[in-house]
């Protein structure tokens, strides 16, 4: 399983979302709260490629995007794959 890394706030409810859909399929993630720490939002920027909005999901260091992209990717049948490889 690949390692799954969230970048959230406590009031986004697409972060809530991509929590739960990742619940779903028995996924543990590290979640990461840039609410209140703007080191840790620079960190996502930068990672996200510029994006600024939560969440940020990262499956195995590689940037999926936010909710809608995750969303996707499970739609498509191609989330399952990628947290496996």
């Amino acid at each position: 399983m690949q390692n799954v890394e969230i970048y959230t706030t406590p009031i986004c409810g697409f972060c809530h979302a991509a929590k739960r859909l990742l619940s779903s399929k028995n996924v543990a993630f590290t979640e990461i709260n840039v609410m209140m720490s703007s080191t840790r939002k620079q960190e996502m920027i930068q990672r996200a490629n510029g994006r600024r909005t939560v969440p940020q999901v990262f499956i195995g260091g590689t940037h999926v995007g936010g909710f809608d992209d995750l969303s996707k990717l499970d739609y498509d049948g191609k989330l399952d794959a990628m947290l496996a490889s």
